[in-house]
């Protein structure tokens, strides 16, 4: 390839401005004279100009000297401002800043080491990189994660640790007195502590070694600490819990409202171990009933400020892995004291209602209660005696589950969205592992929980709310994203469903409409996914907006507060106003409402994580094997796949579809084949080869073996170019290859 020309003739005003340029756009370089002419590719004899420039630049303060031949920018002189990393690839960085509608792109040389959700120090250049507005980054100002799950790999001298999360590209070195006693193939936590300029890898320490990979224990203890949630509470919290006495004092019982003589039950799952919400319904004159929603009184135990509820606080919510719960609150706690068991006297706080046959509030009553249940029911026993009408408290389950089929009815006339999806559950064995999948069924028996927890949040929220300005803890859900709902509405029309409503009110009846009509129909799951995509996400706040998902103007969380902190906030502001106390200090409580939504996420994330690690371990011994699915999700880097039978969600990637180059068509959810001009669209039935499956990773890679247009209804063969099992066996070899 021949070399590009030097420039000869160069006016003084021109090389002055691309000298200028040239500092500002490398504002962490420092250039000698002879680099800045191989930068700008200057002719030898242009030497004297060059260094006339420089001097003046200097007097002008435009650059410092580093050393007496060697130039810098004027810091100073160069704009910044603060961002956040949101992506991280091999090529680029991306970087969400304020004034700036797309994100900054910075090339890799010049990241400074930053990783996604960092924020960092970012220096914006007078041009543009693939149509972007470009930037350097000139340092990190805060890390959002210095704390790493991954696989030791040990040699004789050093370690490295492979990190399994994909915000850290790289492989972070170990020296041997910082392993903590890990061995090859250990999972553990690793953490940052030195990077430096002159190197990729980053240096860190083990702080945990979980156990070898692989192992159940190992996997759900790095899943929780991936995500900076704990396995286990500190001694001292345990005895905080101990501590406190199991008797009812006497004194207590006399101040609450006495319900241990009226029919009383919880309806909870088979293997749950605490109940937080017990039922008791009693017969007040012929059509009216009295309805009592008993809820576990955890804040009695629990004083606002002492170490539990310091502990409550940070953990925000109980974690629930696929094999395991992690518990917000000591088992004391959550499975003893405040767990409303059967045979045993319990402190609740209630939320009591007079119904009559149509299942409207006829009266209402919130208040601190004594409690005795005398049936611990699961779901499945519940289900039974509602079907067969026969079974322990067979009279007050039938009229309990006549009112609430009765609320759910009008809930969903009112406008209440009706998602359903199924819940993937695994049967594991006794070492943790995936055996079999089934699917969570939602009857009659979880309905009726569900109404009755509904209308004790939504009656609390509207007693404490309605008319009043006081502060309070509300679950808040918004109306539809206006663009993500057109999108949504855009690509059902391609099957045949019309969606054109424009008020609240008129979208949730045609929702409702929508998926009752793709009821059973192949495009079910699909739809339902997208529609909950199109969606706000519900949170807490004090300012309340209302829930639209559930068509609520008032609604709030009060049912479980064994489980979720937001609840306990709850119980403390209800009682706290049903003294007649003055609105409580809005911003102490918003800042709480912030936390609790933000442990929230988090928690879901790492539930998802342990769902994703046992789908990959339950299908990484159907390497080769094929399955039946549609198209779930389509980006510039692949498909994913869901399978028909089991939901299990594996990506098809670009670069193992041999047969065309696909090109993303982002605006109508598809893949395009420049050649062959095949459409891969969202909800095309698919049959799959199982490729890979990955479990540090949580990754399950699937090889397209055929296509079906979901709106014309015709399969096609896919040609991989290659065996499966060449192929597999090549990507194999390629594997192992660590990180640079």
């Amino acid at each position: 390839m021949p070399k590009k020309r030097k420039k000869e003739i160069l006016s003084k005003e021109e090389l002055y401005r691309d000298i200028k340029r040239l500092f500002l756009e490398n504002p962490h370089r420092s250039m000698r004279l002879r680099q800045v002419m191989d930068e700008l590719k200057l002719a030898g004899k242009l030497k004297p100009l060059v260094k006339e420039i420089m001097e003046l630049l200097l007097v002008e303060e435009y650059v410092v000297n580093v050393d007496p031949s060697k130039y810098h920018i004027n810091m100073s002189l160069v704009k910044s401002q603060s961002g956040e990393v949101v992506t991280v690839t091999q090529s680029c960085t991306y970087v969400k800043a304020e004034g700036y509608e797309e994100d900054i792109v910075v090339s890799a040389e010049n990241t400074q080491n930053a990783l996604a959700g960092d924020i960092v120090e970012i220096i914006v250049l007078p041009r543009k990189r693939h149509g972007r507005v470009e930037g350097v980054i000139n340092r990190v100002l805060q890390r959002k994660k210095t704390k790493f799950v991954g696989v030791v790999e040990k040699s004789e001298h050093y370690a490295f640790v492979l990190v399994d999360s994909r915000q850290m590209p790289y492989d972070i070195f170990v020296p041997m007195k910082d392993l903590n006693g890990a061995k090859n193939d250990d999972k553990v936590l690793v953490e940052l502590v030195d990077w430096p300029s002159d190197s990729k890898n980053p240096i860190g320490r083990i702080l945990q070694v979980f156990g070898t990979v692989g192992d159940n224990d190992a996997e759900m203890h790095a899943i929780l600490a991936e995500f900076g949630l704990p396995y286990h509470f500190e001694d001292y919290i345990e005895a905080a819990a101990n501590e406190i006495p199991d008797a009812i004092p006497d004194e207590e019982r006399k101040r609450r409202r006495d319900f241990t003589k009226i029919p009383t039950f919880t309806i909870d799952p088979a293997d749950a171990k605490d109940f937080d919400d017990a039922l008791s319904v009693r017969k007040v004159k012929d059509g009216v009933w009295e309805v009592g929603v008993h809820i576990a009184d955890v804040t009695y135990y629990v004083k606002e400020d002492s170490l539990l509820d310091k502990e409550a606080v940070e953990r925000g919510t109980s974690v629930y892995l696929v094999d395991r719960t992690v518990p917000m609150l000591p088992e004391k706690l959550s499975n003893e004291l405040c767990s409303l068991r059967p045979g045993e006297e319990k402190l609740c706080f209630s939320a009591v209602f007079e119904l009559n046959e149509n299942a409207e509030v006829l009266s209402e009553w919130f208040g601190r209660t004594v409690i005795f249940s005398d049936r611990r029911f699961s779901y499945e026993e519940a289900q039974q005696v509602i079907e067969t009408g026969t079974g322990d408290m067979k009279e007050e389950i039938a009229t309990l589950n006549m009112l609430a089929q009765k609320m759910k009815a009008e809930r969903y006339k009112n406008g209440s969205i009706a998602f359903e999806r199924d819940e993937v559950k695994f049967r594991l064995d006794e070492k943790g592992k995936p055996v079999g999948v089934y699917f969570k069924e939602i009857k009659e028996s979880n309905q009726l929980i569900e109404e009755f927890m509904l209308l004790a949040n939504r009656k609390v929220a509207e007693w404490v709310g309605k008319g009043k300005n006081r502060t309070f803890v509300y679950r808040i859900h918004d109306r539809p994203n206006d663009e993500k709902y057109a999108d949504f509405s855009s690509f059902v029309a391609k099957f045949g469903y019309t969606l054109k409503a424009k008020s609240d009110r008129a979208i949730a009846r045609e929702l409702n409409g929508l998926l009752r009509e793709i009821k059973g129909k192949k495009e079910e799951n699909l739809f339902s996914v997208l529609a909950l995509r199109s969606m706000a996400k519900a949170r807490y706040s004090t300012d309340n907006i209302g829930h639209y998902g559930l068509a609520f103007d008032f609604y709030t969380h009060f049912t479980s507060p064994i489980r979720r902190y937001p609840d306990m906030m709850v119980h403390r502001l209800l009682a706290h106003y049903l003294q007649g106390k003055s609105s409580a200090d809005k911003d102490f409580y918003e800042e709480l409402c912030k936390h609790s939504s933000e442990r929230e996420v988090v928690a879901a994330e790492a539930e998802r994580a342990s769902i994703k690690y046992k789908m990959v371990e339950y299908m990484s011994d159907k390497i080769g094997q094929e399955f039946e699915g549609y198209i779930s999700g389509i980006t510039e880097w692949g498909i994913y796949v869901e399978l028909n039978d089991t939901k299990i969600e594996g990506m098809v990637s670009l670069r193992d579809m041999l047969d065309d180059q696909y090109i993303f068509d982002n605006e109508n959810y598809r893949l395009i084949g420049l050649n062959k001009k095949r459409i891969l669209t969202l909800g095309d039935a698919v049959k799959v080869r199982v490729l890979r499956a990955d479990l540090r990773r949580k990754q399950l890679d699937y090889e397209l073996v055929a296509h079906t247009d979901l709106a014309r209804g015709k399969e096609m063969r896919f040609d991989t170019g290659k065996s499966g099992s060449g192929k597999m066996n090549a990507e194999k070899k390629g594997a192992g290859k660590r990180r640079k």
